[in-house]
């Protein structure tokens, strides 16, 4: 009786500090409470032990056509008048808003398949992206808006140093560091044992038509997504060619059928 009295004090404790963690975590992104236990998350695909304490089930299990995108705010770097660095918060709104606009996520920038073929592709495309009724493209990692803006010049994109500009003249990079609007998307994915990443976005590409999904490719293995500290990292639909056969079918459809 005694043993079992404490084993019960201390589920307690565990649980109030658990809850705790949750609510400083994210107040934002409403959810339900699940075990810390690997098997508890959707899809794990490894033999090591999922290391989060917490997590929430919005955060893993991706939102659908016709929702709304996360109402968060972006902690962005722009230039004022004098050229000078200042701190400068961007909106979903202001992104998103009265817009139609091309979305993709990576794991992190400076990772390979992230360097050498998700930028690039759609960078390249960019002009013709516009072409097919889109006003932007938005290019998102979980990393800090310093980390997103030397990728960007390490990867050669043309600066925009207007003051007030998202940093970029064509694809515009966009540092969700606190994962806010990856885990609002439910896409928050957590590389811990398998690549020490920590919270990542899993990889995907989406249509916003002012503020809902209008379409979204998501990365899948095996039919499943957004594989918790998954070993394989595909990348067969969020391209940008996957991206421009859809934007020229839903052309095609609005005018012929």
């Amino acid at each position: 009786m005694i043993f079992q009295g404490i084993k019960s004090i201390v589920k307690k404790k565990n649980f109030s500090a658990s809850l705790r963690l949750v609510e400083h975590a994210n107040t934002t992104c409403p959810g339900n409470l699940i075990t810390p236990a690997a098997n508890s998350f959707r899809g794990v695909r490894n033999n090591s032990t999922f290391s989060s304490n917490v997590a929430l089930k919005s955060w893993t299990k991706p939102i659908e056509k016709l929702q709304f995108v996360p109402d968060v705010t972006f902690k962005t770097r722009t230039r004022d008048e004098n050229g000078d660095f200042e701190w400068k918060d961007v909106t979903t709104k202001d992104l998103f808003e009265k817009k139609r606009v091309v979305i993709f996520a990576l794991p992190g920038a400076f990772t390979p398949t992230c360097s050498t073929t998700h930028l690039p592709g759609y960078e390249e495309s960019y002009e013709e992206i516009l072409k097919l009724n889109i006003d932007d493209v938005y290019c998102l990692s979980v990393n800090d808006a310093f980390v997103m803006r030397q990728w960007g010049i390490h990867q050669g994109l043309a600066e925009d140093k207007s003051p007030g500009s998202l940093g970029f003249e064509q694809v515009k990079l966009l540092p969700d560091g606190a994962a806010h609007f990856t885990r609002g998307m439910g896409l928050s994915n957590v590389w811990d044992t398998e690549r020490g990443f920590g919270e990542r976005s899993w990889r995907y590409s989406a249509v916003v038509n002012d503020m809902r999904i209008e379409q979204m490719f998501v990365e899948k293995m095996d039919g499943e997504e957004n594989i918790q500290n998954s070993v394989d990292d595909p990348f067969k639909c969020s391209d940008s060619g996957t991206m421009i056969e859809y934007l020229k079918s839903y052309i095609f459809r609005k005018v012929y059928v």
